[in-house]
């Protein structure tokens, strides 16, 4: 099933010239919209300041699990197994975890948290990330839902851990 739908995304790439470039420009400059958007709210105000400190902490922890797992799981890239369309020369290192889709997806959730107008704006274009990593041809669709489970959850414990540090310190100023 997951080479079916990976076959069905990437049949796409390679035909439409304004197409590929929209998903080579995803795949490869999305990123700096996420830091962008970090930087703004750092600078916006406190409660802001919070959900950048978050989001980069859950980007550290999901580095570091992409390591992790890296160490220990091996499963070749599309376009290493199958005859697929590749846009983008890429290494050919494991491809699960979608680094790009992990790194999207815990700023998006970091900030769904707290903002969920501006964090649904961010998951699409988390979403977007991973199906842009599926058109190029480094990424299974497995792999997307994966990186975005791993990145979602980091952030929501990461949250969850924030929330409770803060609760503690309330508590002991009350006493």
């Amino acid at each position: 099933m997951d080479n079916k739908v990976f076959m069905f995304i990437n049949q796409f790439s390679g035909r439409g010239s304004a197409m590929d470039w929209l998903m080579i420009l995803i795949s490869n400059r999305i990123r700096y919209v996420f830091i962008f958007v970090l930087v703004f709210m750092w600078f916006r105000n406190d409660s802001y300041k919070k959900v950048s400190f978050n989001a980069v902490m859950s980007i550290g922890i999901t580095l570091f699990i992409h390591t992790f797992i890296k160490l220990f799981y091996f499963k070749p890239r599309p376009f290493v197994t199958n005859r697929v369309g590749i846009l983008i020369p890429s290494k050919k290192d494991s491809t699960f975890p979608s680094k790009h889709t992990l790194l999207v997806f815990a700023i998006s959730s970091s900030i769904f948290l707290y903002d969920r107008f501006l964090g649904s704006i961010m998951w699409v274009l988390s979403l977007l990330t991973g199906i842009s990593r599926i058109w190029v041809g480094h990424h299974y669709p497995s792999d997307i839902i994966g990186s975005a489970f791993i990145a979602t959850l980091t952030s929501i414990i990461t949250d969850k851990i924030s929330f409770l540090k803060k609760s503690i310190a309330v508590n002991s100023n009350w006493q």
